[in-house]
């Protein structure tokens, strides 16, 4: 059955961006860019929102680095406000429901998928029970003042497992966990 992943890149303190901030916070290194040039997962689909889509597509045309390789990429995009045909290649839109497409895409699929960005649909993907590997990327940075997209908030309680984790060019933290949503916090009736 093809598998989930749900995708962050965020601050220490939990946001996806901050006003006056470069890309990655100004602070993606070697190891970095050489690990998204890996491409991991790059035969995965790339799910995402509509602001994402509108993010992305306009960083990769600015030619951020470490973008380019979301253009070869299939991307699903959910939304109700765009219309198609997308510009982008590669880009499938889908204004009906994104937990119902993605249950669907998981039972009678073949292609696995992942994330990037798209906050409001991560978070209704795991609250659906649909996501099997969680992935932060934490850049050392507090953007306590300057911070917006707060990634975690509206979330239910969640246990992580944690499955793997990696430091890039001595600061970035990668960590990825296996998540399991929880009906109350353990140990309590």
């Amino acid at each position: 059955m093809p598998e989930l992943v749900v995708d962050f890149i965020t601050s220490l303190d939990g946001y996806a961006s901050a006003e006056g901030w470069p890309g990655w916070w100004g602070l993606e290194g070697p190891e970095y860019l050489a690990w998204l040039a890996e491409s991991p997962e790059q035969d995965y689909m790339v799910l995402m929102g509509a602001n994402t889509y509108r993010l992305m597509h306009g960083l990769t045309e600015e030619g951020e680095p470490g973008t380019d390789v979301l253009g070869g990429m299939s991307k699903t995009v959910f939304s109700r406000t765009l219309a198609g045909p997308l510009q982008w290649e590669n880009s499938t839109l889908i204004a009906g429901d994104a937990a119902e497409a993605v249950r669907e895409m998981k039972d009678t699929g073949e292609k696995s998928m992942r994330t990037i960005g798209s906050l409001a649909l991560c978070r209704s993907l795991l609250v659906a029970g649909l996501v099997d590997r969680f992935r932060v990327v934490v850049f050392p940075v507090i953007t306590g003042a300057t911070g917006s997209e707060r990634i975690y908030d509206g979330y239910p309680d969640v246990a992580l497992d944690m499955i793997d984790s990696r430091t890039f060019d001595g600061q970035i933290q990668l960590v990825e966990y296996v998540p399991k949503v929880l009906d109350r916090p353990p140990g309590t009736s």
